[in-house]
């Protein structure tokens, strides 16, 4: 830990008490970073937590959606401040994210914010927009593709930054290809705000981004995040995980609007969790057969979540960018990082901190 004030918390308008030095080993990670519109807050305490431990570094990082934003955010901060810079410019992007809310159309109305769901259910705009959007496709209450996160990025992220020597963070930002339906990778080199945006395109929401010919959707599709970019192109073994989207739900829905939440649960996981699969399959192997080489590699898998919380919030939540609702987010995640790092930090490089046959398969 470090001692200095925390830049993000500043511009929270909070400062976190100055805590006392711990003196650790020195840690690698990657990073595989989910979507979930503005549940992506909760990735962002994550960060900002693991961004204070000075003898924890990361190689790589893998994301979708808005863990792609959060990734590219991160690894322009990296190279332009270190971790405090990293930690400034995703309280700032954050911050823009909702300011660009407030002036939009969906807002919570005062029982949305009473309930604590975080929901925008009882809003009459977004009452509206729902219905129109099983209507009608993007293209057509759409049309002329306004993304008002097109110009948050741009304001928040310098892509020549991530692009150059300064960066060090290997960036895997995850698309799906709408005509092959194959996941598209994209790397430092290839990241442009087109490929950020391409990664979170939900094609209920929005028209499919055009990059160099090709349609993207969503990357949540084909992986949420796919974590194979991490095996074939970093050399530290471990990837955390930080989980938005809810494994398991003990109710059935009945809802309209949570059934489908639930589908794109189950279809937004299931890449992730097929992945998972193999990655047990090939440890059983390595495990089995330790004195034969095989020519495979030990991956192993930590996670960082807050199930119980996160499936007590609307489905409608992940489009409210509240500043105050982020923010709960926000906290939330900083405190299951904390939680996390007292408890696994040794464990980084010697095993996995996930029981991977229990969680996935």
């Amino acid at each position: 830990m470090n001692t200095h004030t925390d830049a993000s918390r500043l511009a929270a308008g909070k400062a976190r008490p100055v805590q006392p030095v711990t003196a650790r080993s020195k840690k690698v990670l990657n990073l595989a970073l989910q979507g979930g519109g503005a549940h992506g807050a909760f990735t962002w305490g994550v960060l900002d937590r693991l961004l204070e431990e000075e003898d924890l570094s990361f190689e790589g990082v893998v994301a979708t959606s808005a863990g792609a934003m959060n990734a590219a955010v991160l690894a322009y901060g990296l190279a332009e401040g270190g971790r405090r810079g990293a930690q400034t410019a995703l309280a700032n992007f954050w911050r823009r994210v909702s300011h660009a809310a407030a002036f939009g159309p969906l807002q919570p109305s005062l029982f949305d914010r009473l309930s604590g769901t975080r929901s925008l259910e009882n809003s009459p705009a977004f009452l509206v927009f729902d219905l129109m959007t099983r209507l009608m496709s993007p293209y057509q209450f759409n049309p002329a593709n306004i993304n008002p996160l097109k110009s948050v990025l741009k304001q928040s992220v310098d892509l020549e930054a991530l692009k150059s020597s300064k960066c060090s963070l290997k960036l895997k930002i995850c698309a799906t290809n709408v005509r092959s339906g194959k996941v598209k990778v994209f790397a430092n080199d290839e990241l442009s705000v087109d490929a950020i945006l391409a990664s979170a395109c939900l094609p209920f929401l929005f028209q499919a981004v055009e990059i160099d010919g090709e349609a993207y959707w969503d990357g949540g599709y084909m992986g949420n995040p796919a974590i194979f970019p991490l095996i074939y192109g970093c050399e530290t073994p471990d990837v955390l995980v930080v989980h938005i989207n809810p494994i398991e739900r003990e109710e059935v829905p009945k809802m309209a609007m949570e059934i489908l939440n639930r589908i794109n649960e189950i279809s937004f996981n299931s890449s992730l969790m097929r992945e998972m699969r193999a990655i047990a399959f090939v440890t059983k192997l390595i495990e089995t057969h330790p004195d034969i080489d095989l020519g495979l590699k030990s991956v192993f898998v930590h996670g960082i979540s807050d199930e119980e919380a996160m499936k007590k919030l609307g489905v409608s939540s992940k489009l409210n960018a509240d500043w105050t609702a982020l923010v709960d987010l926000r906290d939330r995640g900083r405190e299951k990082a904390d939680e996390w790092l007292e408890t696994n930090y040794d464990h980084i490089g010697q095993a996995s901190t996930v029981d991977i046959w229990a969680r996935y398969l």
